[in-house]
């Protein structure tokens, strides 16, 4: 397993740097106006253990929030594993972009994690 990013050659020169902190989270940063940040992550899935998925979200914190404090930008990308419903009380954060009417313990901890930090939770699915 692994995280990582396909950088266009256009824009190539404004990655500063790039860091693996895991199998399951890297990040780039971008120099733009200011620096941004692009995290990439591949959380752990529905059925893990609890502990397990605990350490994965300590790690996000640590990175999202202690690692670039004063990056203006900051966008998480990649795999959460999780279903986030459309009926809940996290209306706000995820609008209407949910293909879910409920959510799982995975989708949970993505939205909460999202409104701790006021981000807000948008998805895409790709056909296979």
């Amino acid at each position: 397993m692994g995280t990582g990013f396909f950088v266009n050659q256009r824009i190539i020169s404004a990655a500063k740097r790039v860091e693996f902190v895991s199998d399951r989270m890297s990040y780039i940063v971008l120099r733009g106006r200011w620096y941004n940040v692009v995290l990439n992550v591949h959380a752990l899935s529905e059925e893990k253990r609890d502990d397990s998925k605990d350490s994965f979200d300590e790690e996000l914190e640590q990175v999202f929030f202690y690692h670039f404090p004063k990056c203006l930008v900051k966008i998480i990308l990649g795999d959460f594993n999780a279903k986030v419903g459309r009926e809940n009380i996290f209306k706000p954060t995820i609008g209407t972009e949910s293909l879910h009417q409920d959510s799982d313990d995975n989708g949970v901890r993505i939205v909460n994690f999202a409104t701790s930090k006021n981000l807000v939770v948008k998805g895409k699915i790709f056909l296979h």
